[in-house]
């Protein structure tokens, strides 16, 4: 699999929810602080997304899709001078806030899902996004169109086994959405995502994921993908935020932790699997990078308890 697909896969999203959102018009809805990723997109209509502690509200219009990590609340609105309601209320109310069935045609119509991260270490991908991902460029738009106009499909006209393909055109909105950011330029910053968007240096990553185990160093890699020792390892930094044997530790000791909890394989098989010669040089790495030993982290595993989570350093 490519970088991305491997830590997605890694950190498992789960569909929380995923359907539809009517939003009336001269309304707004009010959803407090969350801990998973929420994407959406307008199908009709307009909207203003605002989020505490992001000073300018932004417009989502038809196309568009807005993606957030988990972080503080946030508000739609059709009308921004209209105090917002608490999501929940028109739910149990039954009032001007969501779903098909009181949704005002004037209003705004959305689509998508929330996900939860079930994986460790959700901070590799989450700290490369910014407040408000907003995918509007139409060539972005007409990227997602089909998944879009599928999911309001199946939404607006239930069939069986619909909340399932739900769930999965949800999950591919969402993929769509982080592919998509990261190949705009306009919103580069800094983190592995956007060193996806580099050809060179996404084919450094492709080579640490394809084979972990492999003792790469900074000069095999800079060979395999065509640059020089330093350049690869400036840009690296620059793009990614740290060095490529960081990366590549840190990425093992994610793999680590994926397999203590669900192969069953032994601490000596995992370490050599990893490309350590010692499980001694195993177990310093994983407490330097995770903050404890394997074998702690197998006991939290089972008890429900969570490690602390670390840098690699």
């Amino acid at each position: 699999m490519d970088p991305l697909s491997d830590l997605l896969s890694l950190l498992k999203p789960r569909s929380v929810v995923s359907g539809g959102l009517g939003i009336n018009r001269n309304s707004a809805i009010q959803w407090q602080q969350h801990d998973g990723i929420k994407c959406y997109a307008v199908v009709s209509g307009q909207c203003w997304l605002s989020v505490n502690g992001v000073s300018d509200p932004v417009l989502l219009t038809a196309g568009d899709c807005y993606l957030l990590p988990p972080g503080p609340p946030f508000c739609l609105a059709t009308d921004l001078s209209i105090k917002p309601v608490d999501f929940s209320l028109p739910l149990v109310a039954g009032g001007s806030g969501t779903g098909i069935s009181s949704y005002d045609e004037e209003g705004c119509y959305l689509v998508g899902g929330y996900f939860l991260l079930t994986g460790d270490h959700a901070n590799m991908l989450l700290g490369s996004l910014p407040p408000i991902v907003h995918i509007r460029k139409d060539s972005d738009k007409a990227a997602m169109r089909w998944s879009l106009e599928r999911m309001t499909q199946e939404i607006r006209d239930p069939q069986p086994g619909g909340s399932l393909i739900a769930q999965q055109l949800a999950f591919m909105m969402l993929v769509q959405a982080l592919r998509l950011h990261l190949n705009d330029r306009a919103s580069a910053g800094v983190g592995w995502l956007f060193a996806l968007a580099d050809k060179q240096l996404s084919a450094a990553l492709a080579c640490m994921h394809d084979d972990p185990g492999h003792p790469w160093t900074l000069q095999t890699l800079a060979v395999r993908i065509g640059m020089s020792r330093s350049t690869f390892a400036l840009r690296f930094k620059e793009t990614v935020g740290s060095s490529p044997m960081e990366y590549l530790t840190r990425w093992r000791m994610l793999l680590a932790c994926d397999r203590l909890k669900n192969s069953g394989d032994s601490i000596p098989r995992i370490a050599t699997s990893l490309g350590y010669e010692s499980e001694s040089a195993f177990g310093k790495a994983f407490k330097r990078v995770i903050g404890c030993s394997p074998r702690q982290h197998s006991r939290q595993t089972v008890t429900g308890d969570s490690p602390p989570d670390r840098r690699a350093a």
